[in-house]
């Protein structure tokens, strides 16, 4: 029976240049998943921005069209009950102005909600500390 040497003969130590080449490999594998990882977080939020810039557009549209149309007719109908064609007009123009206002503020509170890719922020955060000490658990 022969003394133990202290090493293990079932596994092989590597070298310098191994280990070195597969911290680069592993990092580049991390760059590539976190650049994936906030495209993905990138592509929902500009969905959300496009959903929210889309309600603006429809309250600017419906607005203009609004004024035009409908205030024309409305304004004529309250001046038959007797009140003046000047004060129907700026009365039917303040309603619509009003949807208009909703529209618009609904479509601001969508394009807030839009932030940065929070996901990805936090595991290159935890990367950078792992690279720090990589020895730790993040």
């Amino acid at each position: 029976m022969t003394a133990p040497t202290g090493r293990d003969t079932g596994t092989t130590d590597k070298s310098l240049g191994e280990l070195v080449a597969t911290a680069t490999r592993d990092l580049s594998t991390l760059l590539r998943s976190e650049v994936q990882l906030a495209k993905v977080e990138i592509k929902q939020e500009v969905a959300q921005a496009g959903k929210g810039a889309g309600l603006l557009g429809g309250a600017g549209f419906l607005g203009l069209f609004a004024l035009i149309f409908l205030s024309i007719s409305a304004a004529y109908g309250i001046s038959w009950l007797g009140v003046p064609l000047g004060c129907a007009f700026f009365t039917v123009g303040a309603l619509y102005g009003l949807a208009a206002a909703v529209l618009a503020l609904t479509g601001k509170k969508k394009l807030t909600k839009v932030g940065p890719p929070e996901k990805t922020i936090e595991t290159v955060k935890d990367d950078i500390a792992w690279a720090k000490h990589p020895t730790r658990s993040p």
